[in-house]
Formats: C-alpha cells, sequence, structure tokens
C-alpha cells in the first residue's frame, strides 16, 4: 500500500515537471504559409523542447479575427477587409509583414511591430475565444517618414527582465521601450553606440547587423542576434553595444532571423529564408547544433517567450547571497508589502505595510546578482503604514530587488524596482 502511494506520489511529481517544462517551452513564431512561403503574417505556437509546432493561433485569410484601435475604439474583423488587399492593408493585424514580436508572460499579449506601420500591436492571448482579439496603438515614434527605407524597420524586439518591451530599428539608430499595459507608453531611448571594444564590427552596418532578432538575460542586458549570424549584448542605461561574436556551425544561406531561450537556458535560433529546423546556440563559444527532429515545415521571422538567458545563473546569485545574510524564507505571503511608485523617478519610492505582523522588518536593495546595497530597518505597528524609501543619488538607472525580512530575517516578499 505504502508502496503504491509512494510511485503514485512520484508520478504525479514527474507529471508536474513535465508540464511545467512544457509551458517554458513554450514560444510564439511569426511564420509564412509552409515550405517556400515567405510572407510572414501567420502566427504559430511552437515548443522549444521538441522543436515542433503544436498549435496556428492565427492564418492570413483563414482565421477570423478582431482588431480594436486603443485610442479611438474602432474595431474592424474578417469580413471588413474581404475585399481589401491584406498584404499591405494597414488595418489587417499582419499585413505589411512582421519581423518583430515579443511575448510578456505577466499580461499574456505578444506584441509585435508590422514593418512600415507605425503602430504597436497586440494579440491577448489570455482569453479563450476561438477569434483572436488583437489590439494596435498607432504612435509618432513608430512612424516611419520614408516607408521605403528599410533601414527604419523595426526587426528585433524583446521584453526585458524588468518587465519592459524593447524594440529597435534595422540599423539600431532607433530604440525604443513600451510598457506593457492597456495602453503602452513608448519611449524613444536614442540610437544604439558601439562599444569602443568591438573589434571594427558595428551594430549599425546592413552587411553585418541588419534584421534578426533580440532576447534577454536576467541580469538586465539585451542580446541582438543579427540575420548575418553577429551577436551584441546591448546595456539598456547606456544604449553600448558590445560585439560578442559570430554564431558557428550554421548551414551556408541560413539567416538568423528568430531567436528564443528555452527551458534549460538555451538559445534556440531558426531562419526566415531556409527551411532546415532550428539550431541550438551555446552562449559561452557561439557553437550551433542542429536542433535533431525540429519542423522544417514553416520559416520564422520571429520568436518569442517569457524566458531569459542566465536565469540559472541569476537565480543562484540571488540564492548565495541569501545564504550569506542567513537570510531564509518565509511562507508568510498575507498581507505581502507593496512598492510605489515603480518604476522610480525620483532617487525613492514607498513601501505600504498592510495587514502585516507587528514588527521590526528590514528593506534590503540589491542588484540583480544578489549584491546589497542599501538596508533599513523599520518598526510596523497595527495598520497599514507606509515608509518613504530614499536612494543614493549615485544609484545608476536600472532593475533593482527590493526585498522585505521579518525580524527572523525570513524572506516574505521580493520585488524588482526599476530606477530611471
Amino acid at each position: 500500500m505504502n508502496n503504491r502511494i509512494l510511485l503514485t506520489s512520484a508520478f504525479i511529481a514527474a507529471s508536474l515537471g513535465t508540464m511545467a517544462q512544457s509551458a517554458k517551452n513554450k514560444t510564439y513564431a511569426i511564420t509564412g504559409d509552409g515550405t517556400n512561403d515567405f510572407v510572414w503574417m501567420n502566427i504559430r505556437q511552437v515548443d522549444l523542447g521538441t522543436g515542433q509546432v503544436t498549435k496556428t493561433l492565427f492564418e492570413r485569410s483563414k482565421t477570423d479575427f478582431i482588431m480594436t484601435d486603443v485610442l479611438t475604439k474602432k474595431s474592424v474583423d474578417q469580413a471588413a477587409l474581404r475585399n481589401s488587399n491584406i498584404f499591405t492593408a494597414t488595418d489587417y493585424p499582419t499585413g505589411t509583414l512582421v519581423a518583430a514580436a515579443a511575448y510578456d508572460p505577466n499580461s499574456e499579449k505578444l506584441f509585435f511591430t508590422p514593418m512600415r506601420n507605425g503602430e504597436l500591436r497586440w494579440l491577448d492571448l489570455s482569453t479563450s475565444s476561438d477569434k483572436p482579439r488583437f489590439y494596435t496603438m498607432k504612435s509618432d515614434l513608430l512612424k516611419q517618414t520614408n516607408p521605403t527605407d528599410e533601414a527604419l524597420n523595426i526587426t528585433r524586439m524583446v521584453i526585458g527582465s524588468d518587465g519592459y518591451g524593447y524594440a529597435m530599428s534595422n540599423d539600431a539608430t532607433r530604440f525604443l521601450r513600451f510598457s506593457t499595459g492597456n495602453k503602452p507608453v513608448i519611449t524613444e531611448l536614442g540610437n544604439i553606440i558601439d562599444a569602443e571594444n568591438s573589434n571594427g564590427v558595428s551594430i549599425h552596418n546592413k552587411c553585418t547587423s541588419w534584421g534578426g532578432d533580440m532576447v534577454a538575460d536576467a541580469f538586465g542586458k539585451l542580446y541582438v542576434i543579427s540575420a548575418n549570424h553577429n551577436v551584441f549584448v546591448i546595456d539598456v542605461d547606456t544604449r553600448i553595444a558590445t560585439f560578442k561574436g559570430t554564431i558557428k556551425g550554421l548551414p551556408v544561406g541560413y539567416t538568423t532571423n528568430a531567436a528564443a531561450v528555452n527551458a534549460d537556458g538555451q538559445l534556440i535560433v531558426a531562419s526566415a529564408n531556409k527551411f532546415a529546423g532550428y539550431y541550438t546556440v551555446k552562449l559561452d563559444d557561439l557553437t550551433a547544433t542542429a536542433f535533431v527532429g525540429s519542423d522544417e515545415k514553416y520559416n520564422a521571422s520571429d520568436f518569442a517567450n517569457g524566458n531569459l538567458l542566465l536565469q540559472k545563473e541569476a537565480d543562484a546569485a540571488r540564492q548565495y547571497a541569501m545564504m550569506n545574510n542567513n537570510i531564509t524564507r518565509t511562507s508568510e505571503t498575507a498581507g505581502a508589502p507593496s512598492i510605489f511608485p515603480n518604476p522610480v523617478t525620483n532617487y525613492s519610492f514607498n513601501v505600504l505595510f498592510d495587514d502585516v505582523r507587528d514588527g521590526r522588518y528590514s528593506i534590503v536593495i540589491s542588484d540583480l546578482a544578489g549584491r546589497n546595497l542599501q538596508t533599513r530597518t523599520v518598526s510596523i505597528g497595527k495598520g497599514a503604514q507606509t515608509e518613504r524609501i530614499n536612494l543614493s543619488r549615485s544609484t545608476t538607472k536600472g532593475v533593482y530587488l527590493v526585498k522585505i525580512l521579518n525580524e527572523q530575517m525570513e524572506l516574505i516578499s521580493v520585488q524588482k524596482v526599476v530606477v530611471q
């Protein structure tokens, strides 16, 4: 009897582990209709664990849809565009083709920008409706003064570890950040700057560095993988691009247009121009190996999921920092303190304690590597209480962790804040 219970428990645990792994491998791809089709207007779901397409979410000319302008509230559907040229129609969700997409797991939105179209769009993946619901928002920051200028096409997009979306033009002269709420706020960050030690390989060069995709790591950096296999690491705060190297081991003619991180933290790439499956890229030496059994029917102009490079390393660094400071976790989650405003714009923020036990609490600010930068101890009584935290003026812009610990040095809350 006991053996049967143990076996059942082990089976359930293994099943849950498999399901979690599968969920982490869920990725969205912008594709064509299949072999020899290069019209990137379809949205499919792929499993980066198997390399196989698992679902078609939107297929051009076939899938009915509703698309709503969030500013005017005007909606269009498939019927309204029945007699239109969907390949050029600005009211068709993926009209003019898509080469940049980003998935936000918190809001369950797949963001993208059709090329030559000054709009940020997203597919709401939180609904169970059979009819996909798209939303669009016009922005002067996305508008191209010359729609035929390929240099200005947005071809790279990702959600960073700070929860913001980032988008970049082909020539890297346009670097944008956007929030992921129902009315995104888009900010122009400026042009990307080549690092002095990039060995003459410029992120602005058309031959070496245009196109491709962008992924993020858990330490706040972005990685541009150009169509011509070159990899650049972007510091968001300084906008400096450091040339990391060139991916080796890919077939002739295999451009790297789509990139995403799988559940194991590995970089997976795909091509928009060659139907030759996916490749796994080792981050340390940029060597690529064929993903055996991966899909060869569809090309991909872009991948998008919620995984980050170096997540295990960041988690280990934070765990080490916690152990170093004799910090343990507690199951106490009710009344977890809240932080506002976030992002932080004037070197100060508030921590609201509500419905927590009376006592002394430590508020610890650390970087993403887990290094403690600032600590303050507060005494909390009954009822709601707000404590103002003033950051050092030397604090650089970026993402930080705010940890709340009780008197027993147990971690009751950890949240990310963005300092702007």
